[in-house]
């Protein structure tokens, strides 16, 4: 199995004694990328979100910041939220990307977990399913990098209409993220797009019937096997213990911010360790952490593995070290395992 490793972030608002000022935190993101390159780590995801606890709203300005302290790193979106922006700016600024970083751009595209974007860009939220469906319609035309003629209910037609710049190559590496709707994981099929899954609690392995699903369906499609993903949080630290007790004070403070909008009660010290041991946290010392990767990868058979390694309010410092032992034990011991 050949198997790809990214990291993830979203520009998570960090404390060290008090919150860091997001513009410091895009920074941080930056040099962080910067090391992943270093390390030889494949792919660098920056996530969109809308919110006080995190810092990047704009993935693409980011990433192009990173793409000119770069060379062959993978620069993605975790996730574009295509729902509420238009379509042909995405398409537009993601060939951009991929012009500035000779050809690295990954857009991934999905409805995200949270929705102030809705209400910020007057959308209405009750067309959640239609935006989405429509928008990634008129996506998928774009990306062929031809004239576009196409029709929907969420914004006017186009006509025979050219975009620019066209995407050098003729290619944009194009993922649909999906958190455990079949119909989604359908809708990556039918549009020939690679499909990462978004795994945010449990045990990665209940996630098995989509990979199947998906499979089937581009089989039933008449279209090629196309890659899975999978994107999960994790921390890695020179012990287990290490790992735990520095990561769980911060874990809690951002699982309890948005538990209280979301009505959930206080995230508990046993649930947390219940996520590390069973579920999707990959949190450990390096042998811990590659063996969980390595059992997911072969649960799944995916080929591209994602650790989302900003968690909370985590500081930049141990967000470093925890890159640095990723890159430099992590992948080699999961790759050792898996051969």
């Amino acid at each position: 199995m050949t198997l790809e490793f990214g990291l993830d972030t979203f520009g998570d608002v960090t404390a060290d004694g008090s919150a860091s000022p997001p513009a410091k935190v895009i920074r941080d993101v930056v040099d962080e990328a910067v090391l992943a390159d270093e390390l030889g780590i494949e792919a660098f995801g920056v996530g969109e979100h809308h919110r006080a606890d995190f810092a990047i709203s704009a993935p693409e300005v980011v990433l192009a910041a990173i793409a000119g302290r770069t060379k062959r790193i993978l620069l993605g979106s975790a996730v574009t939220v295509l729902s509420t922006d238009d379509p042909v700016r995405v398409f537009e600024r993601f060939s951009a990307l991929n012009a500035v970083s000779s050809g690295r751009a990954e857009a991934r595209l999905g409805r995200g977990s949270f929705t102030e974007s809705f209400a910020l860009f007057g959308y209405d939220l009750s067309q959640y399913e239609e935006l989405f469906e429509e928008k990634l319609d008129l996506f998928a035309a774009l990306v062929r990098n031809d004239a576009v003629t196409w029709r929907g209910n969420v914004r006017p037609p186009l006509t025979d209409q050219r975009v620019f710049p066209p995407l050098e190559g003729g290619k944009l590496h194009v993922w649909i993220g999906v958190g455990g709707s079949p119909e989604s994981v359908v809708r990556a099929a039918r549009y020939e797009f690679p499909l990462m899954l978004a795994v945010i609690g449990g045990d990665p392995r209940r996630f098995r019937p989509y990979v199947d699903l998906y499979q089937r369906a581009l089989a039933e499609l008449g279209k090629p096997k196309l890659p899975v993903g999978l994107h999960a949080h994790g921390y890695v630290a020179d012990s287990d213990a290490q790992a735990r007790e520095e990561l769980w004070p911060h874990f809690k403070v951002s699982r309890d911010r948005i538990g209280a909008e979301r009505g959930w009660p206080p995230v508990t010290r046993a649930s947390f360790d219940a996520e590390v041991d069973g579920g999707a946290l990959h949190v450990g010392a390096p042998e811990t952490v590659a063996k969980k990767i390595a059992q997911s990868a072969r649960a799944l058979g995916i080929s591209r593995f994602d650790m989302k390694y900003s968690q909370g309010t985590l500081p930049h410092d141990k967000l470093m070290r925890s890159i640095e032992l990723y890159g430099r034990k992590v992948v080699p011991m999961v790759r050792q395992i898996l051969a």
